[in-house]
């Protein structure tokens, strides 16, 4: 920890948030016992193997490539499965390389927020995953944060590397235990997508409904590089901020971020992403889907273009399903250069009635009648996602629709 470093993130601690709802980080503990390692995730406590089964952490194995899962402060269990695939506690992996440390905070400040500075000065671990260079992953890595201990702040630091021509498919959960108590988790992600590669990266949230999250990421994707970032969130959360932002420095380089939101009443969520677009050909989509039933919903949106020959669209689709919920869609373009080519689409609204008695007509009953246009506005169906991960995601806004009406 460089003092310049350390100096500039103690000053950041004691600013109040830009964005979202302010929290007393005093509130929350940074002591938790030391957890025992797990061989076997089968033999994890049901409680907690359903929890994250639910994010989409699979306990068997056998359709995954490796596995990362921490719990509270202790890694619980870290494999790896396929060659040229990479996964390590990232204390682990910033021992055994010396060349990751230019990488370690170098995408994020550490005085970007009072969140940030308390991830840098109190970290608790956090995973490093990397796929080789030319390294395809015959099946998604997957990575769980757990969070049980209540009253407790989790500071976890995440490193992604795609290597030059890799392709890499990752599913990562968050989640806590069902047991109502409040908790704080603070996620620092850096992204690196190399010349040809990709990378997929599917988030999935079951936090607990007490829970406040802020996680805060960025991404760099070089010549013909290809990110494509997937958010989901369907539970109850107190509340949840987080604006990741990605550079396109790399011709022909393409980012897509693809948002799935609900909010129900009692939540807060404020999202936005940021892409920078900053080289020839590049391209960037990003698209949220948000449905209110009586919380609220913040969705940002910034396309900046600085080069020539680009090419960006924001969109973003409300729905509002009950009087006591919010939804706010705030698209930003910015343009530097003549000829370059940046869109946005946004929409709020409500279920039109006709399409309820239109379905109602054909012999559905009105509570199915309105789950069938919910899934259809939800429209999971994401291009270019690989097919083990789009079943993954389909199984988990099934098993989220229960819960939204």
């Amino acid at each position: 920890m460089s003092d310049i470093r350390k100096e500039r993130a103690q000053k950041a601690l004691q600013k109040k948030a830009l964005y979202g709802s302010d929290i007393d980080l005093k509130q929350f503990s940074m002591s938790s016992p030391e957890e025992s390692y797990e061989e076997d995730l089968s033999k994890l406590p049901p409680e907690m193997a359903g929890q994250i089964l639910s994010a989409g952490i699979e306990t068997k194995e056998e359709n995954r490539s490796a596995t990362y899962l921490q719990k509270n402060h202790s890694v619980i269990h870290c494999q790896t499965r396929q060659d040229g695939v990479e996964v390590l506690n990232i204390d682990d992996a910033l021992a055994k390389y010396d060349w990751l440390h230019k990488y370690y905070w170098n995408m994020v400040s550490v005085d970007q927020d009072k969140y940030t500075a308390m991830a840098y000065l109190h970290p608790h671990h956090g995973y490093f995953i990397r796929a080789l260079p030319d390294t395809k992953t015959i099946l998604p890595v997957q990575a769980c944060l757990y969070l049980e201990q209540e009253n407790l702040v989790q500071n976890v630091h995440n490193i992604i590397i795609a290597e030059e021509g890799s392709e890499l498919n990752i599913i990562t959960g968050c989640a806590g235990s069902s047991r109502p108590g409040k908790g704080l988790h603070i996620g620092i992600s850096e992204f690196y997508v190399k010349r040809g590669a990709r990378l997929t990266f599917t988030m999935i949230h079951n936090w607990a409904e007490d829970m406040e999250v802020r996680p805060r990421s960025a991404a760099l994707v070089e010549n013909s590089g290809v990110f494509i970032s997937n958010y989901i969130s369907m539970k109850k959360i107190r509340s949840l901020q987080m604006y990741p932002i990605t550079y396109l420095r790399g011709k022909d380089a393409l980012v897509r971020y693809y948002n799935i939101l609900v909010s129900p009443k009692g939540a807060n969520l404020d999202i936005g992403s940021c892409v920078y677009l900053e080289a020839p050909g590049s391209r960037a989509e990003v698209q949220s889907r948000a449905i209110s039933t009586g919380g609220q919903i913040c969705a940002r949106g910034r396309l900046v273009g600085k080069e020539e020959n680009i090419k960006a669209h924001l969109e973003c689709r409300g729905l509002l399903l009950e009087k006591e919920g919010m939804i706010q869609a705030v698209p930003e373009l910015e343009a530097h250069l003549p000829g370059v080519d940046l869109s946005h689409e946004a929409a709020v609204g409500k279920i039109a009635q006709e399409e309820i008695h239109y379905l109602m007509a054909r012999g559905l009953p009105e509570a199915e009648a309105i789950a069938a246009i919910v899934r259809g506005f939800l429209n999971v169906d994401i291009v270019g996602l690989p097919r083990e991960l789009q079943s993954e995601l389909n199984r988990v806004v099934e098993e989220s629709e229960k819960t939204l009406l």
